[in-house]
């Protein structure tokens, strides 16, 4: 990695655009939508950062969904390493992920650092940047490889359900959901509305200056003034707050994900539900 970028989660479009042939990185495109599941892999075969792969967010991000672990939970460590190494993922190698408003790649860079790789990268600014600064894009799918990587999951940034209930005293618990949807006023997608009963309201789009470009340091510590230094970061069902958990991290917080988030709190019938401001 150039010297410019060794230290953080983020790259820049420049610095990409001067490395796209190096072989020690993957780039992975991880674009998708919540109400579209074809969107990702259709936006991908209509353009994307030369010698980019697809990972599907709803098949190789996500695993199979139970009665608990939310809408999105992990998926288990077996197709994770599979999927990583049919993109020829292996030690050495550094993956550079992207998307449209920085929660794809967010969520890959937590997998990846969360199954034991922890060379990972995010593109600041994302896809909407690269084109932006008229950079080159195409249509050719690269082939697929055989990696080596072998998965260790590495705990000590996930939470549980049963892990909140053992939160020590002051813990911080942030959503980074709408601030509607935080104060139970709406709710499009879960079946019940409201918040975990103690956490404050820091949305992930307010993280984002514009689609997926990262604010800076001073503006990232400003927001997270009273957030603690191991905030718990959920949201509806672990994407998004993955944001939240790469600018904490970025300014030298240590957060952990409750990668179930609210729509695995809800499927819990003795779960508390707090609405409205104070909780």
């Amino acid at each position: 990695m150039g010297s410019e970028q060794n230290a953080g989660p983020l790259v820049s479009c420049k610095w990409l655009s001067e490395h796209l042939n190096d072989d020690s990185l993957i780039i992975v495109d991880c674009r998708y939508s919540l109400k579209d599941k074809g969107f990702g892999k259709s936006e991908y075969g209509n353009g994307h950062i030369p010698g980019a792969y697809f990972l599907d967010m709803e098949k190789e991000l996500t695993g199979n969904v139970g009665k608990h672990g939310g809408r999105h939970p992990l998926p288990d460590i077996v197709s994770f390493q599979e999927s990583m190494n049919r993109i020829g993922l292996e030690n050495g190698k550094t993956v550079i992920a992207y998307d449209g408003d920085g929660s794809g790649a967010s969520r890959l860079w937590w997998m990846l650092n969360y199954f034991g790789h922890n060379s990972a990268k995010i593109l600041d600014g994302g896809f909407q940047e690269w084109i932006d600064s008229g950079l080159p894009v195409t249509v050719e799918i690269p082939p697929e490889r055989a990696g080596n990587f072998k998965a260790r999951i590495t705990g000590h940034i996930l939470v549980s359900r049963e892990d909140l209930d053992k939160l020590p005293h002051g813990s911080k618990i942030i959503d980074v959901r709408d601030r509607e949807r935080y104060l139970g006023i709406t709710e499009p997608i879960d079946r019940i509305a409201g918040h975990i009963p103690g956490a404050i309201n820091i949305p992930y789009k307010d993280i984002i200056d514009k689609p997926g470009k990262f604010r800076r340091r001073e503006e990232l510590e400003k927001l997270f003034s009273e957030s603690g230094d191991e905030p718990v970061v959920y949201c509806g069902s672990g994407i998004t707050s993955c944001v939240n958990f790469v600018a904490l991290e970025s300014i030298g917080k240590h957060p952990k994900l409750y990668a179930g988030s609210w729509s695995d709190w809800i499927s819990y019938e003795d779960s508390e539900i707090a609405t409205g401001e104070h909780s």
